[in-house]
């Protein structure tokens, strides 16, 4: 199966850079690029493709405005958007996360992990590495609104089983790691995540560990 990418980014030498990297790679294809987040979405969706690789700072529509339009809530089939950014743009980050990005990468991330990156996001992973996003939200859990506890009433809807997987979940571990902590299999871990997703309605993990944080669950 072929990963269709679109790169969405204001730097040409950048976009060159990704292209030359993605096209050495048999299952991704570069369907497109563009140079701000207005040409982004206009581009995402009229070439609808599998991943959106989108930079943050741009000119004119940024890139978590752009995230929003293509992924935020109420989009009917909302885009797969991975956020390229550095440690300097962490609250940006957060923004990006909260308009429905499925994950991020670090610029200075080495060529494999980009690819790496793009498949998981492709394959419905979300969660890309787990202790790069929870340093990432310690950075900026201060910048945070203040926690509202009661803000989520479907909170309440989840076992106690489901709130400790939340918690962990939220403190960055894998499935593979929640299972040996909690010494259960993996597959009762996906199955707790899913029904935790289901009760929150939110659509991957991403979205749970920014609404960990923002309901003072963390």
């Amino acid at each position: 199966m072929t990963i269709r990418v679109l790169l969405v980014d204001d730097q040409p030498l950048l976009r060159t850079g990704f292209r030359m990297i993605l096209s050495a790679e048999p299952d991704l294809m570069i369907v497109g690029d563009a140079a701000d987040g207005a040409s982004g979405v206009e581009a995402a969706r009229r070439l609808d493709p599998d991943v959106v690789l989108m930079d943050i700072r741009m000119p004119g529509m940024d890139g978590i405005q752009a995230t929003r339009a293509l992924a935020g809530p109420g989009v009917e089939n909302p885009a797969k958007v991975l956020i390229l950014t550095t440690f300097g743009l962490d609250e940006y980050v957060v923004e990006a996360l909260r308009a429905g990005a499925s994950g991020f990468l670090l610029k200075d991330a080495p060529p494999e992990d980009l690819v790496d990156a793009i498949r998981i996001v492709a394959a419905g992973e979300a969660l890309l590495a787990p202790s790069v996003t929870r340093r990432l939200l310690d950075r900026v859990a201060s910048r945070l609104p203040p926690a509202q506890e009661n803000a989520i009433p479907a909170l309440s809807e989840l076992t106690e089983r489901e709130l400790e997987v939340l918690k962990l979940v939220a403190r960055g571990l894998s499935n593979a790691e929640i299972a040996e902590k909690l010494v259960v299999s993996e597959t009762t871990v996906k199955t707790h995540v899913s029904r935790i997703l289901a009760k929150l309605e939110i659509r991957d993990r991403v979205q749970a560990v920014i609404l960990s944080y923002e309901t003072g669950l963390v």
